[in-house]
């Protein structure tokens, strides 16, 4: 097994990856290698500031990016079960505890029995949670915007298309249903709390 501390040797090749959705198969590429390197490393730029907002935000509230995604599923999803958060973001039990008690502890989110099955946990925001998830939001859909403006007609379309054929085949069902779940747009929302 390959080492991926250790540095390639000159003129050795790295393994081959095998993405994920296609049973490990490597699919010819239909642009040069070099060309998807530079469309890689805006992911890395654009993800890098899609980010940074949000992070300085967090920051202040000795918070971090699983704070955040958490926040913004509870918001928008309320009266999510933390089985689904669980699979949505897929991270541990452990970790998803931690950063819940958190949120919880602080007033950010309550946790309440479900109706049907008591042992269900269902998460709602507080308004403070609503607050904090709009706050957090807020430069990011800034910058969605006047990105998409930036991009011309026809962007939002080829945005989502390309975004949707991001997530790995087997896993667009679901997100689907995820987005499709009717969520409440942040300033309508207006769960317990």
């Amino acid at each position: 097994m390959t080492d991926l501390n250790e540095p390639l040797a000159r003129g050795e090749k790295a393994p081959e990856a095998k993405p994920h959705g296609n049973g490990g198969a490597r699919k010819r590429a239909s642009l040069p290698e070099a060309k998807l390197l530079e469309f890689a490393e805006l992911l890395f730029f654009a993800y890098r500031d899609f980010t940074r907002d949000p992070d300085a935000i967090l920051k202040d509230f000795g918070f971090g990016r699983a704070h955040h995604r958490v926040l913004h599923f509870v918001n928008r999803h309320s009266g999510l079960r933390v089985a689904d958060l669980l699979d949505i973001l897929t991270i541990t039990k452990q970790s998803l505890s931690r950063v819940l008690k958190q949120l919880i502890d602080q007033g950010y989110v309550v946790q309440q029995a479900g109706s049907s099955d008591r042992r269900e946990r269902l998460l709602f925001p507080t308004d403070r949670g609503r607050a904090l998830a709009e706050r957090l939001a807020a430069p990011q859909l800034v910058r969605l915007s006047e990105a998409l403006k930036s991009a011309g007609p026809g962007a939002e379309a080829a945005l989502r298309r390309f975004l949707e054929s991001m997530v790995n085949a087997e896993e667009r069902p679901k997100v689907s249903s995820i987005m499709a779940a009717s969520p409440v747009p942040l300033a309508d929302n207006k769960g317990d709390g």
